[in-house]
């Protein structure tokens, strides 16, 4: 696999980005041509009902999957956090915002420290300004 860092971090399914809008056009398009050709059916109604229906399901099943990886990242960054910066309270800690924490992943055990006092100071707010700081890139391949 290609090491990550900041300009290629983002993972796109090929089926659902490339294909499965593919695919639903080519259903859709059928429907239309099988009415022409046919005429009116129930058949092709219910095709076509269910072609949308899995059109609406499969972003919904993705978008569902990356609040609970966020809660996921949140929980492993603050152990990483605690683990790392001994000096620093917990509390502190704790009220990174969730994030914030999910750009702080990428970065490495060394640089970690020197990353979470520019977001301390308000040096680093937005997730695209924490991973453009990130010099040494800790690849993330399990995202969703």
């Amino acid at each position: 696999m290609k090491p990550q860092d900041f300009s290629h971090h983002v993972r796109h399914p090929p089926f659902l980005t490339v294909w499965g809008p593919f695919i639903l056009g080519l259903l859709v398009s059928a429907y239309f041509v099988a009415r022409t050709i046919f005429g009116f059916s129930w058949d092709n109604l219910a095709l076509a009902i269910l072609a949308l229906l899995v059109a609406f399901v499969v972003p919904q099943s993705r978008r569902h999957a990356f609040p609970v990886q966020d809660r996921v990242i949140r929980l492993e960054e603050r152990l990483r956090l605690k683990e790392l910066l001994p000096d620093v309270p917990a509390a502190r800690i704790d009220g990174i915002p969730t994030d914030q924490l999910i750009a702080l992943r990428f970065a490495s055990d060394g640089e970690v420290e020197e990353l979470v006092q520019r977001i301390f100071s308000g040096e680093l707010v937005s997730r695209r300004e924490i991973k453009r700081a990130v010099r040494e890139w800790r690849p993330d391949h399990e995202r969703v």
